[in-house]
């Protein structure tokens, strides 16, 4: 019954995600992941909430930091892709 409940809600949880922008999508994928490897770490170690609650921040900050080497990335090919149209007379 507990597996249930938790499988709903979090299905419910997820359904509300659909409009965020691609750097909410990453920091929200990335707290989720960073608690759930928390929760089994701490688990293991015997306190499963505060796991999840530093994976939780880890992985938002591993979320975030991958969202700005992407747009970092994202900018230099646009750039790239700017000058060679204006080299090529274009």
């Amino acid at each position: 019954m507990k597996t249930q409940i938790a499988l709903l809600t979090a299905g419910i949880a997820l359904a509300g995600c659909s409009g965020l922008n691609d750097t909410q999508q990453r920091a929200l994928t990335g707290t989720a992941i960073g608690a759930g490897g928390g929760a089994v770490l701490g688990a293991i170690g015997g306190n499963a909430g505060l796991g999840a609650v530093a994976g939780a921040a880890a992985g938002l900050a591993g979320g975030l930091i991958y969202d700005k080497v992407q747009k970092d990335q994202q900018s230099a090919y646009q750039q790239g892709y700017s000058a060679g149209r204006q080299s090529s007379g274009r």
